[in-house]
């Protein structure tokens, strides 16, 4: 690991906005905020580029990035710490462990923004759009709470609109080219680094939100058309 590397990993562990594996979370994002403001999680969040935007736009408002890497949350919680922003933090952990870390009902909105898709058909369960990772969320989501996922993967947005039908997700915005839009919508005018790199590349960016059901997932048993049209297993 490079010099740099390690004195950011070191810088982190002094920010007040970054939590590494904190214990005794669960319900109490609000005493780490001192407000009881509704909560907002990017996952997989990189530099925390969208958990930054949204912050700027809602001060009425607490957001979270969660992200394994420390080198990446280390750009954000700076940059929110020399903005002021008191309604940025950072969680550093597995996506997978998000039921460690926060109460049912205790989330209002997740926004995934162009995650790893994990194109090999035997890494499908891996992407954060699975309805794996939809059971895993469902708990943790309040009432009325929406995912949204931006991406520029043409494959991960078809897979996403068949777990959305497959599962009985209600789709509330299907946008198959955000920037093909009349007026871009102020919310999907926040770009992250990545997003900067594709749209260079002259790279399609598509956009959905969706909302779960009330009704308990049970991700063994929602049967994905593309799994079922597999032959032979792994692609």
């Amino acid at each position: 690991m490079g010099q740099k590397k390690l004195q950011r990993f070191a810088e982190i562990e002094t920010f007040p906005n970054v939590l590494i594996y904190p214990e005794g979370m669960q319900g109490k994002w609000n005493e780490h905020f001192k407000n009881n403001h509704p909560v907002t999680l990017e996952l997989a969040c990189g530099k925390g580029d969208y958990t930054l935007g949204l912050a700027r736009m809602y001060k009425d408002q607490n957001f979270i990035g969660v992200d394994l890497k420390g080198n990446r949350i280390w750009r954000g919680a700076k940059t929110a710490i020399n903005e002021a922003l008191d309604n940025v933090a950072f969680l550093r952990t597995q996506i997978d462990k998000l039921d460690n870390y926060f109460a049912p009902g205790e989330i209002k909105d997740i926004w995934i923004t162009f995650p790893d898709p994990f194109l090999r058909k035997s890494k499908s369960k891996k992407r954060l759009t699975h309805p794996k990772f939809l059971q895993l969320f469902q708990p943790l989501l309040a009432t009325g709470a929406t995912i949204n996922l931006k991406t520029d993967s043409p494959e991960l947005y078809a897979f996403t609109q068949e777990v959305i039908a497959a599962s009985g997700l209600t789709l509330l915005e299907d946008i198959p080219d955000v920037y093909a839009l009349p007026e871009v919508p102020s919310l999907l005018k926040i770009q992250t680094y990545y997003e900067g790199m594709h749209l260079a590349d002259g790279r399609t960016i598509r956009y959905l939100r969706f909302q779960l059901p009330a009704s308990r997932l049970d991700w063994r048993s929602i049967k994905l058309p593309s799994d079922e049209a597999t032959v032979g297993g792994e692609d």
